[in-house]
C-alpha cells in the first residue's frame, strides 16, 4: 500500500467509518462499502471535510450480482480443439451461488484533486424495490449519471430532481442491463409501409447463447493444405 493510500485508509478509519463499515483494498484501490440509507451522508462528508475533499465525482455505475459465479461458457475446462463452448444454462432453482449479498450494487467512483487520491464508494439495494438518495445536491454532474442508472438497471434515486430515462425510447419497457433482461429484447421496432408509422411487435429471434471465436495456441498450429508454404530458406 502506498504512502497516500495509507493516510486515506487511516482517514477513513478514524474521521469516517462507524463500526461495521466495510474498506477494502484490491489492486491498489480502496473501496468503501456504506449502507443505502447513508450515501448522501457520507458523500457530503467525504466532499466538504478538507481532509478528504472529493470535489470531483467521476462516475456512477451500478453492477448486478445476479447469478453471481454462475455461466453459461466452458472457461476453465475448455480447451482450443472446437468452437463448441457454450453449454446449457442451468435452472435458476438449480444454480450454486456464491452471492449471499443484495442484488444490486451502487457504484460511486470520487477524486479529490487537492489531494490526488481516488476512492470507490459501493452501497447495496434490495432488487425488488431498488432505492437510494440521490447526490445530485452534492455533485451536480451526478444528474445524467444517476438518470442512466435508472433508465438501464431501474435503479430509483431518491429526490432527484427529473428522474426520466435518457438512452432508451419512451415507450421501452424493462431495464436492459440487467442480467435477466432478454438478450433480444421484449418486442420489435419497425415501420410499416401499409400503415405508415413505426410499429411495435413481439420479437420473431429466437434466443441462444453466441459461441465466441477460439483463438488457438501458436504452439499448437493448424495445417491448411491448400495454402502454399514458404520454400525452404
Amino acid at each position: 500500500m502506498t504512502t497516500k493510500l495509507q493516510t486515506l485508509h487511516q482517514l477513513l478509519e478514524t474521521h469516517l467509518i462507524p463500526p461495521g463499515y466495510a474498506l477494502t483494498l484490491a489492486n491498489q484501490e480502496l473501496t468503501l462499502e456504506v449502507p443505502a440509507q447513508a450515501i448522501t451522508e457520507i458523500c457530503e462528508t467525504l466532499k466538504k471535510d478538507p481532509q478528504f475533499a472529493f470535489a470531483q465525482l467521476i462516475d456512477i455505475c451500478v453492477v448486478d450480482y445476479l447469478h453471481y459465479g454462475c455461466d453459461e461458457w466452458q472457461t476453465q475446462s475448455a480447451t482450443c480443439t472446437g468452437f463448441s463452448r457454450g453449454v446449457e444454462p442451468m435452472p435458476q432453482t438449480a444454480a450454486p451461488s456464491a452471492w449471499d449479498k443484495p442484488r444490486f450494487a451502487v457504484v460511486y467512483h470520487l477524486l479529490s484533486l487537492e489531494h490526488n487520491w481516488r476512492l470507490r464508494l459501493k452501497a447495496f439495494v434490495e432488487d425488488q424495490d431498488p432505492r437510494i438518495g440521490s447526490v445530485c445536491e452534492i455533485w451536480r454532474c451526478a444528474n445524467w449519471y444517476e438518470r442512466e442508472a435508472f433508465d438501464l438497471f431501474g435503479i430509483l434515486f431518491i429526490n432527484h430532481p427529473d428522474l426520466r430515462r435518457i438512452l432508451t425510447d419512451y415507450g421501452f419497457v424493462g431495464y436492459p442491463f440487467r442480467k435477466d433482461f432478454p438478450l433480444s429484447g421484449n418486442v420489435e421496432v419497425r415501420y410499416d409501409a401499409h400503415q405508415q408509422r413505426v410499429i411495435y411487435q413481439p420479437i420473431t429471434i429466437t434466443p441462444r447463447v453466441l459461441v465466441p471465436k477460439v483463438i488457438r495456441s501458436r504452439s499448437t498450429p493448424t495445417h491448411n493444405p491448400d495454402l502454399p508454404t514458404d520454400p525452404p530458406a
